[in-house]
């Protein structure tokens, strides 16, 4: 499907063409660690130790990488409270909270059909 670029930036956006920068979004949002992010701030502000956390086996350096592209990218917010020590929160932002329905029905099927699809485990 081809859809009319709003911006003017380019010609259209067509996720199967090899320079649409749709791919560079998809890239963002598909990734196995922004998907389980965005599912993590589901319930509301959090603090990066709360989502680490909850995501069994993220090390820092790659919550930290992840939290900074979506925040990048405008998916979530990044709040700093003045305290001693001071104390961050992150939350999504309206358009990261459009992304939550689609996600959390791709995680689902994730654990609905894991029996089903011959996943290669990473060594």
């Amino acid at each position: 499907m081809t859809l009319v670029c709003r911006t003017g930036d380019h010609n259209d956006h067509d996720v199967y063409g090899r320079l649409c920068p749709c791919r560079d979004l998809l890239d963002l949002i598909a990734n196995k660690w922004s998907t389980l992010v965005i599912g993590v701030l589901e319930d509301g502000p959090q603090r990066f130790g709360a989502v680490q956390r909850r995501l069994e086996g993220v090390t820092p350096k790659v919550l930290t990488a992840t939290l900074k592209r979506l925040e990048a990218g405008g998916l979530i917010d990044r709040m700093v409270f003045a305290a001693v020590p001071p104390h961050v929160e992150y939350s999504l932002t309206s358009l990261g909270e459009t992304l939550v329905d689609p996600l959390a029905a791709l995680r689902a099927w994730a654990e609905q059909h894991l029996d089903d699809v011959a996943v290669p485990h990473a060594t």
